[in-house]
């Protein structure tokens, strides 16, 4: 398992939440937001894929620990987690989670970091659905929402 060291990072607030935002690459910003499991090692190999390919990739820590195997207790424990949690709304509430507008205020960020046009992001399965609310962010101009899977 690879370690973090090619990753920088720093630590976001906004809307009073805190939360590390690990990145790296040269380029146009992009997004993404990892899976149920957490920011296993596999996101991490995307998000270095992406940064080859000429952009400066930022993922956010939004639950558990970052470069931790995918398990199935490991999974569990981050749904159990997520489920109580009171910035992710996983079953209908006819709103948006609050998690989505930090996702947008670091729209918002990674455009003042890399310039252009504005930014991507991508949502892979549990966190695709959180792309459709952040799409009202102006910085937001390529979102991408793989397998949106919110509300369950």
């Amino acid at each position: 398992m690879k370690n973090l060291t090619d990753f920088e990072i720093f630590n976001f607030t906004a809307n009073g939440e805190t939360r590390p935002v690990y990145y790296q690459g040269k380029g146009p910003g992009v997004i993404l937001l990892h899976e149920l499991p957490g920011m296993i090692p596999e996101c991490l190999d995307l998000g270095r894929v992406i940064a080859q390919e000429g952009f400066t990739v930022f993922l956010p820590l939004l639950f558990g620990q970052p470069n931790q195997p995918f398990t199935i207790p490991n999974t569990l424990v981050a749904a159990a987690k997520i489920c109580l949690s009171k910035e992710f709304y996983c079953f209908a509430q006819n709103k948006s989670s609050p998690i989505t507008n930090w996702l947008k205020a670091l729209c918002s960020e990674v455009k003042g970091r890399c310039g252009g046009e504005g930014v991507g992001a991508i949502g892979m399965c549990l966190t695709g659905g959180f792309i459709l609310s952040m799409m009202t962010e102006p910085s937001l101009i390529a979102p991408v929402a793989s397998q949106p899977s919110l509300p369950f």
